[in-house]
């Protein structure tokens, strides 16, 4: 299993790839919050680590607060980091629909 770390910038549409996101536009959402990362990720049976609420990735410094997002998850996952992220921002998008 890997480890590794997701930051919800990873996940974030509104940003470009410059400042972060790691997947593709049309796989991203839109402001992710940590708790539906760690929701998705334990859904999806990734083993969650740690979950840190307040830290800001550091390609964000730059940028203008309403395009910070804040938080990490550490997680293990059988995958390899770009495929579990597309598998998680999947799943927030099922979570979405859902309610």
């Amino acid at each position: 299993m890997s480890k590794f770390v997701i930051w919800t910038s990873e996940l974030d549409s509104r940003l470009s790839k410059k400042y972060g996101r790691v997947v593709p536009r049309n796989l991203a959402v839109e402001r992710p919050s940590i708790e539906e990362i760690e929701e998705a990720a334990k859904s999806l049976g990734f083993k969650v680590l740690q979950v840190e609420r307040e830290k800001l990735n550091p390609k964000l410094s730059g940028i203008d607060e309403d395009l910070r997002t804040y938080g990490r998850i550490i997680i293990e996952s059988p995958y390899g980091k770009a495929k579990t992220l597309k598998i998680i921002a999947q799943k927030i998008r099922e979570l979405r629909r859902r309610r």
